[in-house]
């Protein structure tokens, strides 16, 4: 019979794998989550002879763990495994099976303070399986120099000293983030602040749950459940809907109540973002980037059957996943597609709406604490880009804006320049519109000097987000 532990860290290498070079999403969330795509079953089944579905549900827990864990910290490991080769070379040269093993190994041992030699020994054999003897040789006199230098408390980590170039490539090494999010942090924040950002990045993410009301299921209705099940929650304090669950979320997606259509996993930043909104019975509502469509499954709940929110996205696949959600949600009466690239259905269409949501593309830097891969996949280069693409949407929605109507651009940023900067920027272009500040839909706690919405992981425990109502005059 397989070591258990050999089998967990083959399905996480694996994994590692698949995320790094297959472009998978380290999205712990997926219902079929447990990273069984057929290349990674195949591989594991062919290397070691077993798959990775025999697993329960308390070891696919510490593979999560381990993948999620691992790429937070990817930089910091890669900087150790670097530091304790022979030469920069031999790092620089390493096959990536190889590499994901010695991470895990490190993450473990450093990460997790777990047993040392125990982890060495499992790691050893994997490699030793998986590649071939030698490549055991090299983890076992790597991964043994490690606990060494742990037990002497002597880790080869950088100093932050110097200029503020070094204290960046410091910072990010220590807390294993890319340079440039680092600088930018520390630009807008300071760098206590952004420290503080990315602890909160690197931590075990929570997630939350709203209770599905337009299938007659209340938060009350929900907390039952969730206490059926045993798994430990907190009410939201925001939002009446929402329950946070920060362990047992493997339970709930068990237990079928997702699939059932009787709650959704969101984040109550979004929820407050959908609250900017304020969706009443009775109105049509544009949402002009709508899929994978959390926020309008939640507006179209709101609607209590009454209105439409019609559904715009130029992703053909994931607005159709929209439509069966919306059916299993039982808000589909209320939700309308429209397959389209919102800049040429501006362009064409005489539709109009008192209310306009534009839930742009973005970064993503609000959800870094989730989404542990994205930090790795974003450039620089991008923020510029993205940053065109939201003035180009913005003026777009903003003409399917009714005179007296308003228009609602969200985004799940905490970076001021694809938020208030991108505002600033629309109302200079469009001076028929003006603010209206968001105090009457959200906490007051929430809501910024310039009367937008803004949701801030440090201080809110929450993913970041950004919203803007901006009221059209003319």
């Amino acid at each position: 019979m397989v070591d258990i532990f050999l089998m967990l860290y083959a399905v996480s290498a694996v994994r590692l794998m698949r995320i790094e070079f297959g472009g998978a999403f380290a999205d712990l969330l997926n219902e079929k989550g447990k990273g069984s795509g057929d290349n990674e079953m195949g591989y594991v089944e062919r290397t070691l002879g077993f798959r990775t579905r025999d697993l329960d549900d308390r070891d696919l827990r510490l593979v999560t763990d381990i993948v999620g864990g691992t790429i937070r910290w990817r930089r910091y490991l890669d900087h150790l495994i670097g530091s304790l080769c022979h030469d920069e070379s031999m790092f620089r040269s390493m096959e990536p099976l190889l590499l994901q093993i010695l991470r895990i190994g490190f993450y473990e041992i450093v990460k997790l303070n777990m047993p040392p030699y125990a982890v060495v020994d499992e790691n050893v054999k994997l490699a030793k399986v998986a590649l071939r003897p030698g490549a055991g040789n090299m983890v076992n006199g790597i991964l043994r120099k490690l606990v060494l230098v742990k037990e002497n408390n002597s880790l080869p980590l950088p100093k932050l000293e110097g200029d503020s170039r070094a204290q960046a490539r410091a910072l990010a090494t220590l807390y294993s983030h890319p340079v440039w999010m680092v600088r930018r942090w520390t630009k807008y924040l300071g760098q206590e602040e952004a420290i503080q950002l990315m602890m909160w990045n690197n931590s075990d993410p929570s997630f939350s749950l709203r209770a599905n009301a337009a299938k007659g299921i209340t938060r009350d209705d929900l907390v039952m459940q969730l206490n059926s099940l045993k798994v430990p929650h907190e009410v939201s304090l925001h939002l009446d809907d929402f329950v946070r669950v920060k362990i047992g979320l493997q339970n709930v997606i068990r237990a079928g109540l997702l699939k059932e259509g009787l709650c959704s996993v969101q984040d109550e930043s979004a929820g407050l973002a959908v609250s900017v909104v304020d969706p009443q019975p009775g109105e049509d509502i544009i949402d002009c980037c709508a899929a994978p469509g959390g926020k309008t499954l939640y507006m179209a709940s709101r609607l209590r059957g009454k209105g439409k929110v019609h559904a715009i996205d130029i992703n053909k696949g994931r607005l159709r996943i929209l439509k069966e959600t919306a059916k299993l949600q039982k808000v589909d009466g209320v939700v309308d597609t429209i397959h389209a690239d919102l800049r040429t259905f501006a362009e064409n269409s005489p539709m109009k709406s008192g209310k306009v949501l534009l839930d742009a593309p973005c970064s993503g830097l609000g959800v870094l604490s989730k989404r542990s891969d994205l930090r790795w996949n974003r450039r620089l280069e991008d923020m510029e880009q993205l940053k065109n693409l939201q003035d180009e949407l913005l003026d777009a929605a903003s003409t399917l804006v009714s005179s007296g109507g308003v228009l609602i651009y969200s985004t799940c940023s905490i970076d001021p320049e694809e938020n208030k900067d991108r505002v600033e920027a629309f109302l200079v272009r469009h001076p028929e519109f003006r603010i209206d500040p968001v105090n009457r839909y959200v906490p007051s706690d929430f809501v910024t000097k310039q009367g937008f919405y803004f949701s801030d992981p440090v201080k809110h425990s929450l993913d970041g987000a950004f919203a803007a109502r901006l009221v059209r005059t003319l």
